[in-house]
């Protein structure tokens, strides 16, 4: 599975000009699903994301500045209470080698990728809480607009030896 994490102050999926799914400060996750990915993936990546420490001890708005006062990269998503939207997203795994139109046969499926997606959600929302848990449409053509903290952006793929 690949993943793009994001800290965000706040994010919304719209679908035909209606926001399905908005959250406040937390995480936005975009998340591929290749054709070698596992259960085991899943339980991985849910089990990193809910315990990764992005988020500062305390923050103080300062005018349009946000000041870190505290420790920062000590509070992980379940320390602040804060919530994930999380996007089915099966261009991460794109390859623009040749040509010019990308290639997205490391891609999963519809049908075998909303599996494992699912079942990555419901990981999350056991972990931290069902209504804490958004996602967007899955297999939909979705605007995500979002604002993005600090900024602070990770990629994410648990191929990589280092999850």
């Amino acid at each position: 599975m690949r993943l793009v994490l994001q800290k965000v102050k706040n994010a919304s999926v719209t679908v035909d000009n209606k926001i399905i799914s908005s959250i406040g400060n937390g995480l936005m996750l975009l998340v591929g699903i290749s054709t070698s990915d596992t259960q085991e993936d899943v339980s991985k990546l849910s089990k990193k994301i809910l315990s990764l420490r992005v988020f500062e001890d305390i923050t103080k708005e300062a005018g349009t500045n946000t000041e870190w006062v505290g420790k920062p990269w000590s509070k992980s998503i379940k320390d602040i209470g804060g919530e994930i939207l999380s996007v089915s997203q099966f261009t991460l795994y794109g390859t623009i080698k040749k040509g010019s139109k990308p290639d997205f046969h490391k891609a999963a499926k519809g049908e075998d990728a909303i599996k494992l997606y699912t079942l990555f959600l419901d990981q999350l929302k056991d972990g931290l809480g069902k209504e804490k848990v958004k996602d967007g449409e899955f297999g939909a053509m979705m605007e995500v607009n979002l604002q993005n903290s600090g900024p602070v952006t990770i990629v994410w793929d648990t191929q990589d030896s280092i999850l």
